[in-house]
């Protein structure tokens, strides 16, 4: 009889511990699921405030959205709460539609974002939550949220802000693929940058002071010319004045440029091309417009133009592995313009069209940026 008795016991007591298992494991299963993303969906909100474009057209279709859906990242991306995004010119160009590729409506514009990661994919392993990043492109910048691929995003360094990481993406890249790889400019070259107070423009300073070039840059006012002394140009000259370009001439022994980098092409092209020295190269970074040029000033120089649009993969990651250098060096420190809270972005996309950045425009989702 006891030993029936004690058979139930240990039956009852197997069952038991089972069941405590099978609970365990359950457990286990659910934390798993939810360390795959790195964060519970319950502690994250299900909608956010963003900008929208819902038709292409002026800056009026730029609408703040109080309940745009939170979007979950796919295995190989991060989720990141936003506290600054970069304000570019180009995102002008594709919300008015004039873009050779442009995403399909309604979109949120931007790429430049910087904030923390809030969740990550299953297949993530080079970031976690909590992480300070930046990124080079993303499902949208102007948004509280927004995902990136794992290899479009880089961890912050510990000395910038939120607002420097925003100012990173697009200028910096544009900047090194523009002097290293379209132009190939040397060390000891002079080269002009055209319009160099702007994120670019900055950006393209820094970069070519820090690789032993003569940097001459040019602003349409005194406050941006001591911006653009500021950042390290050796000579800083008024566009708006009449005679710059022959002050240009004069600093290079009438020689001319090396290298050109041009973010307003349409009205300055024809006075580059006589600006160029023997073999000089003008790269266009921006234009908004035709121009008449005289081939001639082409061909008494051998000189060339060269269009800068879209980048291929190899270039970029060759930028970004140089930027983080420098960041983590010294050598780069983004400069931060004006800076906008959210729903103020209508007004950034016309100002940076405009020409009044000094540095890079940048759009805030909070105070901590």
């Amino acid at each position: 009889m006891l030993r029936d008795v004690t058979r139930v016991l240990v039956a009852h007591s197997l069952a038991l511990l089972s069941l405590f298992v099978a609970c365990e494991e359950i457990e286990v299963i659910e934390k798993s699921t939810c360390d795959s993303m790195r964060a519970c969906r319950a502690e994250l909100p299900t909608v956010m405030r963003a900008i929208r474009v819902s038709q292409f057209g002026s800056p009026d279709v730029l609408q703040l959205r109080e309940n745009v859906v939170v979007p979950k990242p796919s295995v190989n991306e991060v989720l990141l709460k936003v506290y600054a995004a970069g304000v570019n010119p180009v995102e002008t160009y594709i919300r008015r539609g004039n873009y050779a590729m442009l995403p399909n409506l309604p979109y949120t514009p931007g790429n430049d974002a910087a904030g923390v990661v809030t969740a990550v994919g299953s297949k993530v392993k080079n970031f976690k939550v909590g992480d300070r990043v930046f990124t080079r492109s993303c499902s949208g910048s102007y948004a509280e949220y927004t995902t990136a691929l794992e290899d479009q995003v880089y961890k912050l360094h510990e000395r910038l802000t939120f607002s420097h990481g925003a100012s990173i993406g697009v200028p910096y890249r544009t900047a090194h693929v523009a002097i290293h790889s379209r132009a190939k400019a040397r060390p000891a070259e002079t080269v002009l940058v055209h319009g160099a107070s702007g994120g670019v423009g900055v950006a393209s300073v820094q970069l070519a002071v820090a690789h032993g070039m003569t940097v001459l840059g040019t602003a349409g006012s005194d406050e941006g010319m001591a911006s653009v002394q500021k950042v390290g140009a050796h000579h800083v000259f008024n566009h708006s004045s009449e005679d710059y370009t022959e002050k240009i001439m004069e600093v290079t022994g009438g020689k001319g440029v090396n290298v050109i980098l041009e973010m307003l092409a349409n009205v300055n092209l024809a006075k580059d091309l006589k600006l160029l020295a023997v073999g000089g190269r003008v790269v266009v970074i921006g234009s908004r417009g035709d121009i008449s040029i005289t081939p001639r000033d082409l061909m008494a120089r051998n000189s060339v133009v060269i269009g800068l649009g879209r980048m291929g993969e190899e270039e970029a990651n060759d930028a970004y592995s140089a930027i983080q250098s420098g960041i983590a060096l010294g050598w780069i420190t983004p400069v931060v313009g004006k800076v906008y809270p959210l729903e103020k972005a209508r007004e950034a996309q016309i100002d940076v069209i405009e020409g009044k950045a000094k540095g890079k425009m940048v759009l805030t989702m909070t105070e901590s940026s």
